[in-house]
């Protein structure tokens, strides 16, 4: 089983900035600058999680954006999948510590910032705007 020093040493691998926010709980930052991603280390599982972007307030009027989401987790996302959590949307993936290997970890991290990064601009034109008050 991938213990934390063991993922610690994986994202060092790969030249990820990493930071320890709270037991077992990392913040990933890429090569590039690009979206971060918190890793939580919960045996069994190793759970990753992307914020794309804010709904705001309420989300009246985003079916277009909730189909195009579910249409993307059936035909384009490779790792993980679009879902919404506390008003934002999220790209998520959970590994199981028991197999998981580093060219594993990579692939989904991988695939996570390369389908947030991709499919951005699309899902910020299907999000709602929001009423002014």
């Amino acid at each position: 089983m991938i213990t934390r020093e063991d993922l610690e040493s994986f994202l060092i691998r790969m030249g990820l900035e990493h930071e320890e926010v709270d037991d077992g709980m990392y913040l990933l930052e890429g090569k590039e600058g690009g979206a971060k991603i918190v890793a939580h280390h919960t045996p069994p599982l190793l759970l990753l999680r992307l914020k794309v972007i804010d709904l705001g307030e309420g989300s009246n009027g985003a079916t277009n954006l909730f189909q195009r989401l579910l249409e993307l987790n059936a035909t384009d996302i490779v790792h993980g999948a679009y879902g919404i959590e506390e008003g934002d949307v999220i790209l998520s993936d959970t590994l199981e510590l028991e197999t998981l290997d580093f060219h594993e970890l990579q692939a989904s991290l991988e695939s996570l910032q390369l389908a947030a990064s991709e499919h951005i601009d699309e899902i910020r034109r299907l999000v709602p705007a929001r009423e002014e008050g």
